[in-house]
């Protein structure tokens, strides 16, 4: 299997750095460092979003939201929404803050865990109703594997119909408003000219795909039939629509620690069963599909950055933890093997270990790992 030259393709820096405030690297895809080594996901924490006066983007927020408010019985406003803490804080708010009546939609995960459904149906019986979106079970792990092996993401095929899915149901349902969570590209780090409020199609391809728009699949031996399910509508036709994709995060000081407080008092979302989640210290984050602890180690494979770091980076941001202490968290949990799943995993995919290993080998960015007496170590780690 050709090994992907990692470093140029995600036009990574060779020399690789940590923040200073958090313990994200400069690996993660387009984040900003700035000269004093911090990266833009913390300046925009500690200045951009404490001089936001949250009133008068609340009073935004009910201006818009008054644009689209039916007073019909019709839903008014859609929720893209796996049934997680912040989609549901968000469609919660939407209902019983602002008096919509929102429509959450759901791309359903690859494999639900029992706490993910769970929690999804908790969702529904909180007052949330749900229209749940399941592609053709033989397409969808064909296409995992596909896409684990070109762009070291089995997560893809998830991204492209929780992207795609709510505008296809938007249309359906004539629903003009679609109202998505947080910015990543803002609150952690990203593209600094990327727009806080919402994104266009070109952004869509840029960052939720990772410039993998499905029609790269029909060079791939798919056909427009088999991936149907999984474009998004026509631009003319949501351009005729006026469909208007929003981020809550623009208009709500984001935290997530804190929709997971707000979920569970209000819709009885549960944590993580086994105390914390593979890879990590935390309970209440990507708790929906079995697959996820794959995404996240293939992360670490091409970025040498895993899911302890992310949770932890987002963490020191919002004040509930130092670095210091962020920093053990990371050596403890970074790059813990997703084993819980694997075997599943395996079969679901219709690879071997050995196979997924030489997938892993593939995507391990040269200039991050290094072997030593047979074993692969980071080069860096955060200090």
């Amino acid at each position: 299997m050709e090994k992907v030259d990692v470093k140029s393709k995600y036009n990574l820096p060779e020399e690789v750095k940590f923040c200073k405030k958090c313990v994200i690297s400069n690996q993660r895809p387009r984040i900003v460092f700035d000269e004093h080594g911090v990266c833009n996901a913390c300046n925009y924490a500690a200045d951009k979003k404490k001089q936001i006066n949250w009133e008068e983007r609340e009073k935004e927020l009910i201006e818009l939201l008054n644009k689209y408010r039916r007073d019909d019985g019709r839903f008014d406003v859609i929720v893209p929404s796996s049934g997680g803490k912040d989609s549901v804080f968000v469609a919660h708010q939407l209902k019983y803050k602002y008096g919509m009546n929102p429509l959450t939609v759901t791309w359903a995960p690859h494999i639900y865990t029992d706490i993910g459904w769970k929690n999804f149906q908790a969702q529904i019986h909180a007052g949330l109703p749900n229209v749940l979106g399941t592609p053709d079970g033989i397409v969808h792990r064909r296409l995992t594997k596909d896409c684990l092996i070109e762009m070291g993401e089995p997560f893809q095929p998830f991204i492209y119909g929780q992207v795609s899915f709510p505008l296809q149901i938007a249309l359906g349902y004539d629903i003009p408003l679609v109202m998505d969570g947080e910015n990543g590209e803002v609150e952690y780090g990203g593209d600094n000219t990327s727009n806080a409020t919402s994104f266009n199609l070109e952004d869509e391809i840029k960052y939720w795909f990772s410039n993998f728009p499905i029609d790269f699949w029909l060079d791939r031996g798919y056909t427009k039939k088999e991936l149907i399910y999984y474009f998004p509508p026509a631009l003319e036709k949501v351009l005729e629509a006026k469909i208007n994709r929003q981020f809550f995060s623009y208009y709500h000081n984001w935290a997530p620690q804190e929709n997971y407080y707000y979920a569970s008092e209000n819709t009885g979302f549960e944590a993580n069963p086994d105390g914390r989640s593979e890879g990590t210290y935390s309970k209440y984050a990507s708790l929906d599909d079995r697959i996820d602890g794959f995404h996240f180690y293939l992360m670490y494979m091409k970025f040498g950055i895993c899911r302890a770091t992310s949770d932890a980076a987002h963490e020191i941001r919002e004040g509930y933890l130092t670095r210091e202490d962020a920093v053990r968290l990371v050596h403890k949990f970074d790059g813990e093997f997703p084993k819980k799943y694997y075997q599943e995993f395996l079969d679901y995919c219709n690879i071997s270990d050995g196979e997924f290993h030489e997938i892993c080998d593939r995507w391990r960015a040269d200039h991050l790992w290094e072997k030593k007496d047979g074993v692969w170590k980071l080069k860096y780690q955060v200090q």
